[in-house]
């Protein structure tokens, strides 16, 4: 049995789920700092431990992105991926005014179809930089 809950999992949790899932490091003083500033967080709890996670950053009107979409791979396959975005998508949908952009880096393009995104080729590029 698993439970969803509606709010940002610890630093703990997303430092450890970001690096099982394949996600790229992120230091402990950055996830202190940010995770409290997220719009939106949700992760799903089996047995006391967190095994899925997602949140939602931006200015909450105008811009949302969607980030840390995570899954335990021990727990891959179940459908929690799908739960986390349908969790997520559930709030922007409250919260998100007509024409706000909403934003992700897809790692896996097929997920997020099933939710409406589009790749934004060719009208635009997605581009990053990592300090």
């Amino acid at each position: 049995m698993y439970q969803i809950i509606e709010n940002v999992t610890s630093v703990d949790d997303f430092l450890r789920l970001r690096v099982i899932s394949g996600l790229s490091h992120r230091s402990r003083e950055a996830a202190v700092k940010a995770l409290p500033h997220s719009l939106f967080g949700v992760h799903i709890i089996i047995d006391g431990k967190t095994v899925a996670m997602g949140r939602v950053v931006g200015d909450g009107a105008l811009n949302f992105e969607v980030v840390d979409i995570a899954v335990d791979p021990m727990h891959q396959g179940k459908g929690f991926g799908r739960i986390i975005m349908q969790t997520i998508m559930s709030y922007i949908e409250r919260e998100a005014f007509a024409g706000s952009y909403i934003t992700l880096m897809a790692d896996v393009p097929a997920l997020y179809e099933k939710f409406g995104f589009k790749l934004s080729r060719p009208q635009s590029e997605g581009m990053y930089i990592v300090m």
